[in-house]
């Protein structure tokens, strides 16, 4: 919530300190370890939004005590009036993101406790959040974060669930798309602005579009490329196993579907990225006339399997990567190039034979790195054909890392 004096603490979940401020009728900012809700200021493109919606919008502010509230014709999220400018109201926080915005669960009206206290945030004291009250209300959508406790989000899960299988679905629930339930159909910006999808799925798919890309044809490669600012770690509470934001959509032409529940995964923190700089770029690919009849090549139809960036010894020189065609004829490789991320590359020739592997050793021009890098695979066009991304967790020395698919 919006206040000049602002203080942020982290203790460990489930043990919060209250926070006590006006809340300020035109600046609402983010709860973002579970559903939370930002306000578009006027002008801005962003969706930045756990919310969707007028009605939401207006859910959250009259459950905050501001009534009568008018907005700016041409600026829909931005207040023109209302009856108050300002109310009391106070927030239970542990800490805050890697962006620097709060994390935390909103009440309105005054604290029963003072402004810093440790609080328990128990299932009780959760369910009187607007957090809860919204997201059971099906004007949210979950985002449930590793630093949450077990118990609070499977209780939280449980009023998602609820809210999207009440017949008929509630709210935002009945709109979803690009979910398990069928995928979104997105042709440009345009269309994305009409949908309404998973918020995080929409931040992806943003810049992804404003980068160039006309489909979603290399989305997969480029969520790979980004393992700090696009690839979220998650760990899949259906399957038990960590994994990738990659690993949870299927993208392929103008088509784009989440295949689980957004309650379903748990979102890691931002790790510390492995370089200094941002991620490298993944530029959209030149059109490239149709592959040849009889030929095999295409994108997916030659995969990196494996990396060795970590050989023992000298790893100048001694460093591979395995390559496997996945078709049922030969590929010819002639021109064909590893490259890493820094841009050096490794030029490759002859064939490779349907279903067959084979190992590169490359050359000393290409260092992969050992605190994590993007390996690419490019045919003798520059069109992208695979791209895999490691981070330092995965490098041991002597040991190959095998790429899930």
């Amino acid at each position: 919530m919006d206040g000049a004096n602002r203080r942020k603490r982290c203790l460990q979940s489930p043990v919060m300190h209250r926070r006590f401020d006006d809340v300020k009728c035109d600046r609402i900012t983010p709860m973002t370890a579970v559903p939370g809700h930002r306000l578009r200021r006027g002008g801005d493109r962003r969706r930045d939004d756990e919310l969707t919606g007028a009605d939401a919008r207006d859910k959250l502010l009259g459950a905050l005590g501001f009534s009568n509230i008018v907005f700016f014709s041409d600026l829909p999220n931005k207040v023109q009036s209302a009856d108050q400018d300002s109310l009391r109201g106070h927030v239970l926080s542990n800490g805050i993101d890697a962006n620097g915005r709060m994390i935390g669960f909103v009440y309105p009206g005054e604290p029963t406790q003072p402004d810093g206290a440790d609080v328990f945030l128990d299932v009780a004291l959760l369910d009187a959040s607007l957090n809860a009250g919204l997201l059971a209300a099906g004007h949210a959508y979950p985002a449930f974060y590793a630093t949450l406790p077990a118990a609070l989000r499977t209780h939280l899960a449980g009023l998602s669930r609820a809210a999207r299988e009440h017949q008929p679905a509630l709210e935002l629930w009945a709109r979803s798309t690009a979910d398990p339930n069928g995928a979104a159909t997105i042709a440009d910006l345009a269309a994305l602005e009409q949908l309404v999808l998973w918020p995080k799925l929409f931040r992806r798919i943003v810049p992804y579009f404003a980068a160039g890309f006309t489909n979603f044809d290399g989305f997969d490669a480029w969520l790979r490329a980004g393992p700090v600012d696009r690839d979220d770690g998650v760990f899949l509470l259906d399957r038990l196993e960590v994994g990738n934001l990659h690993d949870v959509i299927t993208a392929a032409g103008n088509t784009i579907q989440m295949t689980v529940w957004p309650e379903d995964l748990i979102i890691n923190p931002d790790p510390v990225a492995p370089t200094t700089g941002p991620p490298p770029p993944v530029t959209p690919p030149v059109p490239q006339p149709s592959p040849a009849a009889g030929s095999a090549a295409g994108s997916g139809s030659v995969l990196v399997i494996a990396a060795l960036p970590n050989p023992v010894g000298q790893d100048r020189g001694n460093e591979s990567a395995t390559l496997l065609n996945t078709t049922p004829a030969a590929v010819p490789l002639t021109g064909w190039q590893l490259s890493d991320a820094a841009g050096a590359s490794h030029t490759l020739s002859g064939s490779l034979a349907a279903g067959d592997t084979l190992r590169v050793t490359l050359t000393t021009a290409v260092q992969l790195g050992n605190r994590g890098d993007t390996i690419r695979l490019t045919d003798e066009h520059g069109t992208v054909i695979d791209e895999v991304t490691y981070q330092a967790t995965d490098v041991h020395n002597g040991r190959t890392i095998a790429f899930r698919r």
